[in-house]
């Protein structure tokens, strides 16, 4: 069966499911693909340029589509539950891809989407750019840190004190699904105030 970059970024992505993206090699591609290495290369120049055609592939998969007439509130809820989902369906790579400066592109789903609803919700438009990058900075490190596990031992350090007494009580595992709600909350009513005081601060000079 002839090679194809959509083959090739198939495959690429199930050996980054199976050992992460430092176990992965051109060499172990081909012989999963039952391919001569070096025919790798007429399709991808390098192990870079298959990462993002990888990256491409899972970026894809994004197809959520928020009913326009919802309350932006709504719409980005779900927005940042489907990136959440499509994060722990293949952790391995958005844990390495959260950690490219260039892991989000102007057409990639997710920022088209989430540009769109900030533009309804009446961020001005010369700061839906900066406020979006925002949004992708909070929800892009609450995922990186419940992927790597930091967030759930972060949320069990209990103060000094607490720590020091021995008969204090045991807590058990975070609710991260909570947790998940309570940053977009964070998010949601941070833009509220912020538009709020935008309107307010329009009414005061007319």
């Amino acid at each position: 069966m002839p090679l194809t970059e959509a083959g090739i970024y198939a495959a690429a992505l199930r050996l980054i499911d199976e050992n992460g993206v430092e176990a992965l090699t051109m060499r172990k591609l081909a012989t999963t693909l039952d391919a001569n290495p070096m025919s790798l290369y007429h399709h991808v120049p390098n192990k870079d340029a298959l990462l993002r055609g990888v990256a491409r592939t899972v970026g894809a998969q994004f197809r959520t589509v928020t009913p326009e007439d919802a309350p932006w509130q709504e719409r980005i809820r779900l927005l940042a539950a489907d990136f959440r989902t499509l994060a722990h369906r293949h952790p391995k790579l958005m844990a390495y891809s959260f950690g490219q400066p260039d892991f989000l592109q102007p057409e990639d789903p997710f920022w088209t989407a989430l540009t769109a609803t900030l533009d309804a919700a009446g961020v001005p438009q010369p700061e839906i750019s900066e406020t979006a990058a925002l949004v992708c900075a909070v929800v892009v490190g609450f995922l990186a840190a419940e992927l790597n596990g930091a967030l759930p031992r972060w949320a069990n350090l209990q103060p000094a004190a607490a720590a020091a007494d021995e008969d204090g009580p045991t807590h058990a595992g975070p609710d991260m699904d909570r947790m998940f709600r309570l940053m977009l909350d964070a998010i949601v009513t941070g833009l509220e105030s912020r538009l709020t005081a935008d309107r307010d601060g329009q009414d005061a000079v007319h």
